[in-house]
């Protein structure tokens, strides 16, 4: 008998739902696992390359001519000044004055923190990523990235003690002093002289170069990022008059520019911004003097070595007399994206620079305040994990109401499951009358059955905006919570070796074809599954059969679904379960309904007094 679907429909959610289990599997082996082993592949790389003091001359590797020296050996070419500052440390090349040696002290490539997180390069190593400030006499260097800088005393550049630099050449004289805030922001404070004969126009250019193919300088910086990069934005980033303009990496490497760049490729403001490159958790940008117009630029230029992208900022040129002095002052910002330090900077007058986080063009006023949110919660928790099950329960208390109608309505609907077997064992030759007496029994009973589903028009939004802001904030990044090391990647635990009890690695059972996708699954996504199968228990079940079989295997579904997502998120979502399945389960109670739950205790008490007796 025909108590469902009509069989065409039938058929069709079939093989939807065949095409869904088919797409997760196709997703986990051929996107989720290669990412997660190019990720250690290149963490290990960069582990042995910190590690390889020197090179190994039997080999004949090391007999090999490379196309680019180390980093090591790059810096060691130039005269330099060194910084300590109190989170960044590095060098300034005395040529050009250029900042092309940066590590973050707080930020480190692995979560074992051993190695210092490097974000910018020298100019001739590989992979060079490097930021200056210039001055140009129309289109000629008057101090440019080839001029000869002297450093005046003894050079030790801290956040407390800045330095000054001298250059004296083609017509003027310069004094800069380079300073360093406690944070990520250097400021190039120029007072420059004419000491010609004649008047002269000069204007400081700011320029970032980053060498190499967009993908390998992502790993350079942050090994196995360019394989996470989807939800963020990566690329240029640029504020003019208050407007943010952004490019992806894949759009500058096919050529395009800035958006709305004038035929020269320059976007210009009258009221100040910034530019610069972004990548999902770092940046560095130009922040010319804001009270002067300005000209951004994108160019790619190439390379023997391959591509080169660049940013510049030009302020507008100053007009100097013979003898006169002139004073500007130019900053650098090299850093974390760090939400907190961001918006010191833009209260401190650097316009929307706490935007430079990708909250989203759809869910920016429900990412903003949920991250607002997350993190006072975590400085009165403690840690970012509590931070992230307190969020949870703030995030359902306004839905409570919601949620008791929508358990209410299951309730009524699993107990009319009976009445509404025998109407369609009644009227299984005739659908029309099926159906007509299916809702004069709703309308007798009071029951919706839609009204179940209405809070997840709720729930979803606020799902996808915490998956964005756990995506692209660096709070969680490395930050470990209970059994977990990195709450920003997925669950480290796995099957194959019992959860950490067996000797070999769980991302070695990952790597494993075919089966690391049942063997790689960690104890978070299992509880999801639990959970969620817990939850379809006190639901009413769907009466069609092939329908109730496809429900029982989705939570094997979206636990292989939920396996390649952050530990953070999934940690979210197990609670969130676990708070539903405790609150439908009082509701269910309360209307006197039994649940499946019910009656295996029932079966279990029955089984141990029969026993007994």
């Amino acid at each position: 008998m025909n108590q469902g679907m009509d069989p065409q429909d039938q058929r069709n959610f079939i093989i939807a739902m065949v095409l869904m289990i088919a797409f997760v599997f196709a997703y986990q082996a051929l996107v989720i696992n290669p990412e997660q082993q190019e990720r250690r592949e290149a963490q290990e790389q960069a582990e042995a390359e910190k590690q390889a003091e020197t090179p190994d001359t039997s080999s004949a590797a090391s007999q090999a001519v490379t196309l680019a020296p180390s980093v090591d050996e790059a810096l060691a070419a130039n005269e330099r000044v060194s910084f300590d500052a109190d989170r960044v440390d590095g060098s300034i090349r005395m040529t050009g004055g250029i900042l092309d040696d940066l590590q973050l002290k707080d930020h480190f490539t692995t979560v074992e923190r051993v190695h210092e997180l490097r974000l910018l390069r020298p100019t001739n190593a590989e992979y060079g990523y490097y930021a200056g400030w210039y001055w140009f006499d129309g289109n000629t260097p008057v101090a440019g990235p080839s001029a000869q800088w002297q450093v005046q005393g003894d050079g030790n550049l801290t956040t407390n003690s800045p330095v000054t630099m001298t250059y004296q050449g083609n017509g003027v004289s310069i004094e800069r002093t380079v300073s360093v805030d406690e944070n990520y922001m250097f400021t190039f404070t120029d007072r420059v002289t004419n000491t010609g004969s004649e008047a002269r126009t000069i204007a400081p250019l700011g320029s970032i170069r980053r060498h190499g193919e967009w993908k390998d300088f992502l790993d350079a910086t942050d090994p196995g990022s360019s394989r996470t990069s989807g939800m963020a934005h990566q690329g240029l980033l640029a504020v003019f008059d208050g407007k943010l303009t952004w490019r992806n990496y894949k759009n500058l490497d096919k050529g395009k520019g800035l958006k709305d760049a004038d035929d020269m490729g320059q976007r210009r403001a009258s009221e100040g911004g910034w530019i610069g490159f972004t990548d999902k958790y770092w940046m560095t940008t130009l922040i010319p003097e804001q009270q002067y117009e300005f000209a951004g630029r994108y160019q790619r230029l190439s390379r023997e070595t391959g591509a080169v992208f660049q940013v510049t900022a030009a302020s507008a040129g100053r007009v100097i007399e013979p003898g006169e002095t002139i004073t500007s002052q130019n900053r650098i910002f090299s850093g974390a994206k760090e939400f907190a330090v961001l918006k010191d900077y833009e209260q401190a007058g650097v316009p929307r620079f706490e935007d430079a986080i990708d909250w989203g063009n759809i869910l920016y006023y429900i990412t903003k305040p949920l991250f607002s949110l997350l993190r006072w919660l975590e400085h009165n928790l403690g840690t970012f994990g509590a931070a992230l099950l307190a969020l949870t329960v703030i995030v359902r208390l306004p839905l409570v109401p919601l949620y008791n109608q929508s358990y209410k309505s299951m309730a009524k609907m699993k107990k009319l499951q009976e009445p509404m077997k025998e109407i369609q064992e009644r009227f299984a030759a005739d659908p029309q009358r099926r159906q007509q007496e299916i809702m004069k029994l709703y309308q007798r009973e009071k029951a919706n059955p839609i009204a179940g589903c209405i809070p997840i028009l709720f729930t979803i939004p606020i799902f996808f905006a915490l998956y964005k802001v756990l995506y692209v904030t660096i709070e969680m990044r490395h930050t470990p919570f209970w059994y977990i090391q990195d709450l920003s990647s997925p669950d480290p635990t796995a099957i194959g070796n019992l959860f950490g009890l067996l000797p070999w690695a769980a991302a070695d059972v990952k790597s494993i074809p075919i089966l690391g996708l049942i063997l790689g699954i960690g104890i978070l996504p299992i509880l999801y599954g639990v959970t969620m199968t817990a939850i379809q228990s006190l639901s009413p079940p769907p009466n069609d059969a092939t329908q109730k079989m496809i429900m029982r295997f989705l939570p094997l579904i979206f636990m292989f679904v939920f396996a390649g997502f952050a530990a953070g998120l999934v940690l979210y979502w197990v609670w969130s379960n676990t708070l539903s399945l405790i609150q439908q389960y009082f509701i269910m109670r309360r209307n006197g309904v039994d649940t499946e739950l019910d009656k295996l205790i029932k079966r279990i008490l029955g089984r141990g007094e029969k026993e007994e007796a």
